[in-house]
């Protein structure tokens, strides 16, 4: 399998486990936005290239007909089965970005905000609900030809939820069904990257993904601790997520062994 890298310090954990395990790798610079590659790659065979790094990346993946190149999911908001474990679930308000303004009543009031799509157009953050309302006015107010590609749109559906104070959460790594690494990043408001899950949630999280198997082919969960409840936090894309304190070489070894089967 060839693997295509963005050369950006995340991926270079990933650079340096696959060239102690021998395998094909290039680093590349990603045209923001576009997701073009610099250099353009010597692609060996379509069918078994495999790329980290900005979600845009996808874009190339396709264009290029490369697999499994980026995979890409369905908004978790979507998949009903997980609505009762969500943290920001069936009460979230999904709307369009430009009228937000009009939901935001209290400007000193704090939402968590996020895209519906796993978009990337603008990272999940609780914000106050004067700033996300000045940051939709400003997009509105931008004429079509001036919004960068690949950034918040006046027509984005964007989803709402009230904060919670989260006691740990951890960012699962799943391949084929099969729940393949783990870690620890963030306890107690405080983030730190740690190889270690409690087995609560390590049992919460096969769980969560054996009810939607069949979800994506691969893909990361991000999962957390309320008290003495969990709960599935969101989902992205395996190609683009950070890698945290994850066992990357079992990483490696589930990629390879569901796509050069396929």
């Amino acid at each position: 399998m060839q693997w295509l890298l963005q050369d950006f310090e995340d991926t270079e954990k990933l650079g340096e486990v696959l060239l102690a395990m021998g395998r094909d790798i290039s680093w590349h610079k990603i045209v923001p936005f576009v997701g073009d590659l610099t250099p353009a790659p010597v692609i060996k065979d379509p069918r078994s290239v495999v790329m980290f790094g900005a979600y845009s990346m996808w874009k190339y993946a396709e264009a290029q007909g490369l697999q499994p190149g980026v995979i890409r999911i369905a908004p978790f908001l979507d998949q009903e089965v997980w609505h009762p474990f969500l943290l920001n679930g069936p009460e979230a308000r999904v709307m369009r970005f430009a009228d937000c303004p009009a939901f935001l009543c209290d400007p000193a009031q704090y939402w968590f905000l996020r895209p519906v799509e796993d978009s990337k157009e603008i990272p999940g953050r609780v914000m106050q609900a004067g700033e996300i309302a000045q940051l939709a006015h400003r997009v509105s107010n931008l004429p079509e030809e001036q919004l960068p590609i690949g950034s918040l749109r006046p027509d984005t559906n964007v989803m709402f939820s009230a904060p919670k104070e989260i006691d740990t959460e951890w960012r699962l790594w799943i391949v084929d069904d099969q729940l393949v690494t783990y870690s620890r990043y963030k306890q107690a408001g405080r983030v730190g990257y740690v190889h270690d899950i409690t087995e609560e949630a390590l049992r919460f999280g096969r769980e969560m993904t054996q009810k939607n198997a069949g979800y994506a082919s691969a893909y990361v969960m991000d999962v957390c601790q309320i008290g003495d409840m969990h709960h599935i936090i969101e989902t992205n894309s395996i190609n683009a997520a950070g890698f945290y304190a994850a066992d990357l070489t079992k990483l490696v070894h589930a990629i390879e062994a569901l796509f050069t089967e396929a």
